[in-house]
């Protein structure tokens, strides 16, 4: 029953720790339980709309901080988040208006800065809205900020001007003179009002592009008609390329502090041996081409947007999304065959390799190159055949696929090739596709046993029939463990079948049978390449995984394996390898590789789909190896980008200040140590920074900053006898060193706490 107090506080507690460790998927469980017991509780309510936000569910987010704003009208960050969301779903009304709100909150708040923050917001979008401009200029009037204030101001007149109202923005200037008369600004406004000249129109602040972006790409996605159709693969494609572009736009753009927080690891990840990052003028450079490509392509200006994509790859940025966006742009514009070359960057990710094949094909049938195409035709069709396919039936109905292929290979028919170009290109390129390859599948005849058919068997009549009564009695000699004479059947469906890999699968298979495990392995990594090569990624992957199983330090396999996830935009799955790899480094004792191995996983972490628990893991694994190699300042590198991320952490803080005493860094310790203490009593946490302090202090018991920082926070609690104790400690090493200046100011600082013993306390003091 709803409403249990224990049950929600548990389920609160269970989510923050999670939050701490960065286990958003975690976090965001233990919050809708917590909110399963009070649906409206604000506290869990915004923590789980964080939550959503971190895993990037942003439609979720928003709807839950909707939720908190109408229950917590006064509260800004409610209105703030529900601005920022709306910004990155590219809905710019809401967000001008949400983030106008969180201003006036901020503002009634007396949070000035906060207040001109959302504003600006406003005028990114829209530098023309007169609300966000008239406040700007009054909040920087009153805070003394007369330069910007003028600027603001005359911005408003304009604004007044073009909307036909003359005579106040006469008025708005001659305000703007008085604030200051010598401004040359104001003064030039008012001479192009005088002489019955226009103000120019107020200029968008620079940067931060990335909203209206977004908006565009959401226009462009948006129906024409009342009717809702699924679009064809190649627009599908297209508009996850367009988004995909628009949001690496927003996190190049990002300047939050966890943004920047992970721009700063670039220092400790060169020599990844995977390139270096972009410079920062590389970074403007691609911010830049990849804003007016997106703007471009928008406004059907393809030849525009696919020369601006080129200059963002030549700058450095790679991304499946951009490779496929310029080669479907090169597709129908100039350029063919870059248009070729690009869409096979782009083959391998499971958003694009449809589309890619269907536009690969496109290319090569204009230019006559009919096999070619037939073939990434058919490609495309498999694609889509086993990708609608009953999930059961799914891998038999691609592999049926294999000798249709094949059969394929030994076509040279060119008006035959054609047909089937156009036959399948009819079959796929239209909207609401897969509901047709659905219908078509259901009236589609079986074959015996039930046995599902490829859709290819509509488009060409493939003598498939022969290799798969081969593979049938293959199968019935093994399971009869009759290995020698499944294995003598294989080769002979070689002879009519040599590129059908399911049947080379098959036999790595017989020859694990017969603990021929070498050889299994190399015919494995042989029809993995030939995946591979053919686009199929997916297949590729299996087998990798297959070889790994048998052999898991097999370290080749594992690079090819990453390799292939990572063209998948499966980056997560690279990441969790790339550890795998750099723990086998670890256990070999080779630490220089096992610490390189992580620092590239660490830049695949960085990138904005990926879980943010890798980096925290990674960083973790990076440190204890630079401790152990003594490599005590690249250890604190580390462990400050960890301290970055997880500010909390009390572990990660005592290694930089034990560090820094090693390093004689006293000064950088202390800073290391005020600045954690300072953020636990912010958070009213003194019980905690007390065991912190106390653990150090255990450590390191001769070191007076330590033993201060203590004293100090046990008179904070009220331990005003634990922290005379300290103190008393501090004022002996002192007497011992012959500081008296500084042993008369602690006996000073004790008499403050009034020890039972004071007039001793003072006697000592006179006699210093």
């Amino acid at each position: 029953m709803a409403g249990n107090e224990a049950i929600f506080q548990r389920a609160i507690q269970d989510g923050h720790s999670a939050a701490w460790d960065q286990s958003w998927e975690q976090a965001a469980r233990s919050y809708k339980k917590a909110l399963a017991e009070f649906p409206e509780n604000p506290k869990a309510l915004n923590s789980y709309a964080l939550a959503l936000y971190q895993l990037q569910k942003y439609d979720e987010a928003l709807g839950v901080y909707q939720q908190v704003a109408k229950l917590s009208p006064e509260d800004p960050i409610a209105f703030e988040k529900i601005a920022q969301l709306n910004e990155r779903l590219g809905n710019l009304r809401e967000a001008m208006n949400a983030a106008l709100q969180a201003a006036e909150l901020y503002l009634k708040a007396r949070e000035v800065e906060k207040a001109i923050e959302n504003w600006l917001r406003v005028v990114q979008v829209n530098p023309e809205n007169i609300n966000a401009r008239s406040r700007l200029a009054l909040i920087h009037e009153k805070t003394g900020q007369t330069r910007q204030a003028i600027t603001e101001y005359i911005a408003l007149a304009s604004i007044l001007l073009h909307g036909g109202n003359q005579a106040k923005a006469a008025e708005v200037v001659h305000h703007a003179l008085i604030l200051d008369p010598s401004s040359a600004e104001a003064r030039q406004a008012m001479e192009l009002l005088r002489s019955g000249r226009s103000l120019p129109k107020p200029m968008r602040p620079r940067g931060g592009t990335g909203p209206l972006r977004m908006a565009a790409v959401k226009e462009l996605e948006a129906p024409k008609d009342k009717i809702v159709e699924s679009p064809d693969p190649i627009t599908e494609a297209r508009q996850k390329a367009l988004t995909a572009l628009a949001e690496v736009l927003f996190d190049l753009s990002d300047d939050s502090a966890e943004a920047q927080a992970r721009r700063g690891l670039q220092s400790i990840m060169k020599g990844s041996g995977t390139g270096q990052l972009p410079s920062q003028a590389e970074h403007t450079k691609i911010l830049l081409h990849l804003s007016a490509a997106i703007d471009a392509q928008t406004h059907n200006q393809d030849e525009n947007a696919a020369n601006e994509l080129e200059k963002a790859i030549e700058n450095g940025f790679q991304h499946p999304a951009a490779h496929f966006d310029l080669g479907l742009l090169r597709s129908i514009t100039a350029g063919r065959e870059s248009g070729l070359k690009n869409l096979q960057q782009s083959l391998k990710h499971d958003d694009y390799t449809l589309a890619a094949h269907l536009l690969s094909g496109s290319i090569l049938c204009q230019s006559g190159r009919n096999k070619e195409a037939a073939t990434a035709y058919m490609e495309a069709l498999k694609i889509a055949d086993s990708g609608t396919a009953p999930e059961e039936e799914a891998e038999v109905i691609g592999q049926l696929y294999e000798p249709v292929l094949e059969s394929l290979a030994r076509e040279n028919d060119a008006p035959t090739l054609q047909k089937m170009c156009r036959n399948i290109e009819q079959m796929l390129v239209r909207v609401n596709w897969r509901q047709h390859l659905a219908k078509t599948r259901r009236e589609m005849p079986r074959a015996e046993g039930d046995q599902a058919l490829p859709l290819a068997d509509i488009i060409v009549q493939a003598q498939s029939s022969h290799v798969i009564d081969s593979m049938n009695r293959i199968n019935a000699l093994a399971r009869a463990n009759h290995l020698r004479s499944a294995m003598d059947e294989a080769f002979y469906a070689l002879s009519y079948a040599p590129t059908y890999l399911p049947l080379h699968i098959l036999i790595g298979d017989l020859l694990i049978r017969e603990g021929r495990t070498p050889e299994a392995i190399a015919k494995f990594t042989a029809v993995s390449n030939a995946y591979s090569m053919r686009g199929e990624s997916g297949q590729a992957v299996n087998l990798l995984k297959r070889i790994l199983q048998i052999s898991p330090m097999d370290l080749a396999t594992r690079v090819r394996l990453i390799d292939q996830q990572t063209a998948r935009g499966q980056l997560d799955d690279a990441v969790g390898e790339y550890m795998d790899l750099a723990d086998i480094y670890y256990r070999l004792a080779e630490l220089d590789k096992a610490r390189k191995t992580f620092t590239t996983a660490l830049k695949i972490s960085q990138q904005p789909n990926v879980n943010r628990e890798w980096s925290l893991r990674i960083l973790q694994r990076m440190a204890d190896i630079d401790m152990q190699r003594l490599d005590w300042r690249q250890a604190i590198r580390v462990y400050e980008q960890i301290r970055t991320l997880k500010p909390d952490d009390a572990s990660i803080r005592e290694n930089l200040v034990e560090l820094n005493l090693r390093l004689a860094q006293n000064a950088q310790a202390q800073a290391e140590l005020d600045s954690f203490i300072s953020y636990l009593d912010t958070n009213n946490h003194i019980p905690e920074s007390i065991t912190f302090l106390e653990k150090l202090n255990a450590e390191h018991p001769e070191e007076m900053m330590l033993q201060s920082a203590l004293a100090e926070q046990y008179e904070k609690a009220g331990k005003n006898e634990e922290a005379i104790a300290m103190l008393d400690k501090i004022g002996d090493q002192l007497m011992v060193t012959g500081d008296k200046e500084g042993v008369a100011r602690v006996i000073q600082k004790i008499l403050t706490l009034n020890p039972p013993n004071a007039e001793e306390y003072r006697s000592l003091l006179s006699e210093l």
